[in-house]
């Protein structure tokens, strides 16, 4: 639960440095790996590669629906400042249903993110190290979640390029 009081430290200075992405992605943004992006922050010192979903599916009581969703990002960040190495955490773009986890699947492994708000993370830092290295031996990561409104979400990103995402982004960050 530590690493979530953490993670939703880390969420909340995300959300904010996420809308300045979408604002001004040329000011902080170092590299760009096939479907992923890494950026940089300089103080306090924090990198991340992030990525965008390539296929989102919304249903409500088993019928695909159009619902409004803010950005919809993965996230791997290093922040050495705070001894943080390869954090995994993900935001749907809309809160997520109270007392919810969202189920990430790679190449036929699950794992299981807790959620604060528009915000989800693994239950720890060895967590994060299963889910990164799965990562890297797969080609795509499915996000599925529930909203606070009973929407279901499944959210198809690919991982072409996150190998590469995330050692640039560890390696500016000192890793």
């Amino acid at each position: 639960m530590n690493k979530l009081l953490g993670g939703l430290a880390a969420g909340v200075w995300m959300l904010g440095a996420q809308a300045g992405l979408a604002q001004d992605q040329s000011t902080n943004r170092v590299a760009a790996e096939t479907d992923w992006s890494v950026f940089v922050e300089d103080s306090p010192t924090e990198c991340w590669a992030v990525s965008s979903p390539k296929q989102t599916v919304n249903t409500r009581d088993g019928n695909v629906v159009s619902v409004r969703r803010g950005d919809i990002l993965l996230f791997v960040t290093y922040r050495p400042g705070a001894s943080v190495a390869g954090e995994v955490s993900f935001t749907g773009g809309y809160p997520f249903a109270d007392g919810s986890t969202v189920t990430l699947e790679i190449s036929g492994t699950t794992f299981e993110l807790f959620t604060d708000g528009e915000w989800a993370w693994p239950a720890s830092a060895a967590e994060d190290a299963k889910i990164t290295t799965a990562m890297k031996r797969g080609a795509e990561a499915v996000l599925t979640a529930r909203s606070s409104r009973g929407t279901q979400t499944q959210d198809t990103f690919s991982l072409l390029g996150f190998t590469a995402a995330t050692e640039e982004a560890e390696r500016r960050c000192g890793g």
